[in-house]
């Protein structure tokens, strides 16, 4: 009889498969480790089981202990399976762009869940990592996982990733391209091929938005902005990221992620998320380049179950621009530049409606950013909300705007697309432009009119 003491010894032993619909026949082969065939579905199985086992190990996780960490979705699930056979409880931090269903799964670990906003800078108190570390001072007896900066991030993927892949193509391969996001899988993988095989080129696959790419070119941190891709990309620099075994990197767009992705799911049978279209999108481009009788090896890092409501769905694909028109539009800034902007108007929480209103007169505006004292934006007052609330009685023209102010809607960044703005549009509000967490531009579907008529 042959059996599991429990599902934490199912954690890794993933299948290597080889691609035979997206890539060309003379092209290089390319091989994808099936890493979403873990128990919960994602590659973070193995560093969370390595981790938290290393932490007992150690005794710095005791029992009756909370874990806590700052999650994407797969980590965390990682985390709960452990805990849920071992005993302990969880508490996580998530940024509110993640999927429902990576939140949902959480939950249903009975796991506790803290959603935080996406759209703060990396130092923020708001921000899911900083979060996490308030929560974990300030509740006794626990554990911090703190998988972006932990070495064992690292050595789960050196002792474990890396070997297999060494075990299943015999050692007959040529380049590893994996994405950056905490950096583990790169870093670990990459240590493993410097000591074993150090004519292997290691890759990384990095989003547009992310810091990684820009820093491993010049050693500045570039300004991060969102993106949609998930469980990909860092707007910090982690202690996990070894840069020093990577050869190069490789920047990679949503529409190009998610549409390998959709493909990975119809054509090759591969229920994959979206970040695996990240990195198969940068294999496929690197197969043509070393040619036939090369052999390119990639992973799969998480499952589509957790993207049913999102880039698997033909809906928000075409609601973002992914879908439908191969016009490309072009990015948001694009727009910033190509237009004549005057001065962006704000007002301050303490700002009476009797201004607001003068202002609306004088500029032909009928809304006003809100910012706090470092100028920061933190909500918007529109005409609508003026009426309302005189009209109810609410407000007087001495009311100051944190009265009756709406929370900042429409937010966008400016290398986002500019099919993101139509989402806007919907639902009759302006796009405000933010980058670096301050307003640089706002923007109406008059202005996005005239750019396209000026473009042709």
């Amino acid at each position: 009889m042959e059996y599991k003491q429990n599902i934490l010894d199912a954690v890794g032993n993933t299948p290597l498969v080889k691609l035979n619909k997206v890539v060309g026949p003379d092209d290089a082969t390319v091989l994808v480790k099936c890493e979403y065939m873990n128990p919960t579905g994602s590659i973070k199985d193995r560093m969370a089981v390595y981790i938290l086992d290393q932490a007992e190990k150690r005794g710095e996780l005791l029992p009756g202990g909370t874990i806590i960490e700052n999650t994407s979705g797969n980590t965390g699930q990682g985390v709960a399976m452990w805990a849920c056979v071992k005993g302990y409880r969880c508490v996580f931090t998530m940024p509110d762009k993640m999927s429902i269903e990576k939140v949902n799964m959480l939950k249903a670990f009975g796991a506790e869940v803290v959603i935080t906003p996406t759209d703060v800078p990396g130092d923020s108190p708001q921000h899911y990592v900083e979060t996490a570390k308030r929560i974990a001072r300030e509740t006794p007896n626990s554990y911090y996982v703190n998988q972006y900066h932990n070495q064992d991030n690292i050595a789960a993927h050196e002792l474990s990733t890396g070997p297999e892949i060494w075990r299943d193509t015999g050692g007959k391969f040529d380049m590893f391209i994996a994405g950056s996001g905490t950096g583990g899988t790169l870093s670990g993988v990459g240590r493993f091929l410097k000591k074993t095989a150090p004519h292997v080129r290691v890759v990384g696959v990095d989003p547009i938005g992310s810091v990684h790419y820009h820093y491993f070119y010049t050693k500045t941190m570039p300004t991060p902005h969102v993106y949609k891709v998930e469980g990909i990309g860092e707007d910090i620099l982690c202690d996990a990221m070894d840069y020093s075994v990577v050869d190069e990197f490789h920047q990679v767009n949503d529409k190009e992620s998610f549409s390998i992705a959709r493909r990975l799911v119809r054509e090759e049978g591969l229920f994959c998320g979206g970040s695996s279209g990240s990195n198969v999108h940068i294999a496929i481009k690197m197969a043509k380049l070393l040619g036939k009788g090369k052999t390119i090896v990639t992973v799969l890092p998480d499952s589509g179950t957790r993207y049913i409501t999102k880039f698997l769905q033909d809906g928000w694909m075409k609601d973002y621009g992914f879908l439908g028109s191969d016009r490309d539009l072009g990015l948001v800034e694009d727009i910033l530049r190509a237009l004549p902007r005057p001065p962006i108007v704000t007002a301050t929480q303490e700002t009476p409606l009797s201004e607001i209103i003068g202002t609306f007169k004088k500029h032909g505006i009928s809304q006003v950013p809100i910012v706090d004292g470092k100028g920061n934006p933190v909500g918007m007052v529109h005409e609508v909300d003026v009426l309302r609330g005189l009209n109810e009685g609410r407000v007087t023209v001495s009311s100051p705007a944190k009265a009756f102010s709406a929370s900042l809607g429409g937010m966008i960044y400016p290398k986002a697309r500019i099919e993101e703005l139509f989402r806007i549009f919907e639902t009759d509000q302006v796009g405000v432009v933010v980058d670096n967490n301050r307003i640089v531009g706002i923007i109406s579907k008059v202005d996005v009119l005239e750019y396209m008529t000026k473009r042709g």
